[in-house]
């Protein structure tokens, strides 16, 4: 029962306008509600996609021999989509995590991958925890380590179906990230 008020209480002064309690406590309210909790108001006033992005990753595994091994690029966006697809009552976790895992990312990190904040670590975290659990359940050879690209495309105009495919543009390659050992 308390920890339900608490909750509450700490997501009502995130949604809440500024105020001196969530003024001081910013940095506590922030690390209880950031990633799973967060609320804004987009159910109200969509902010739609304006690019299609391809999120790819592979891993990576030392051999007994000391050779490095390396996987195909797995599309991650196409395993979500195909996820959602035909499906009447598709899991927004299905449909959002990926692509939110990775606007978090980028909104702390910008151009450079570099980690400056511990939310910009928490959110490489949670990017890398997700794309090693998908790859671990689809490989199923244990790896060290997990690299992402991200292919960004524009989104095409309406009837331009039977035009060529547009141009990336962005294609984001990653630093490989080490994890704990996978394997199914």
């Amino acid at each position: 029962m308390v920890a339900s008020v608490v909750h509450v209480l700490l997501v009502f002064l995130h949604v809440a306008p500024a105020n001196t309690v969530s003024k001081r406590y910013g940095s506590q309210i922030n690390a209880w509600v950031f990633p799973f909790f967060e609320q804004n108001w987009r159910l109200f006033a969509p902010d739609p996609e304006s690019v299609n992005r391809q999120i790819l990753a592979r891993t990576a595994h030392t051999a007994s021999d000391g050779s490095v091994e390396v996987s195909p690029w797995l599309d991650l966006s196409a395993t979500d989509g195909s996820a959602v697809e035909h499906q009447a009552f598709p899991s927004h976790t299905a449909q959002n995590m990926l692509r939110r895992a990775w606007s978090g990312y980028v909104d702390s990190h910008g151009g450079d991958d570099r980690a400056r904040t511990e939310r910009a670590v928490m959110m490489r975290t949670y990017l890398t925890n997700i794309a090693a659990d998908r790859l671990a359940a689809h490989e199923g050879d244990p790896f060290d380590f997990v690299q992402l690209r991200v292919v960004t495309l524009p989104v095409a105009a309406p009837g331009s179906a039977g035009a060529r495919p547009p141009k990336p543009s962005e294609n984001r390659l990653l630093p490989w990230w080490k994890v704990t050992r996978h394997a199914e």
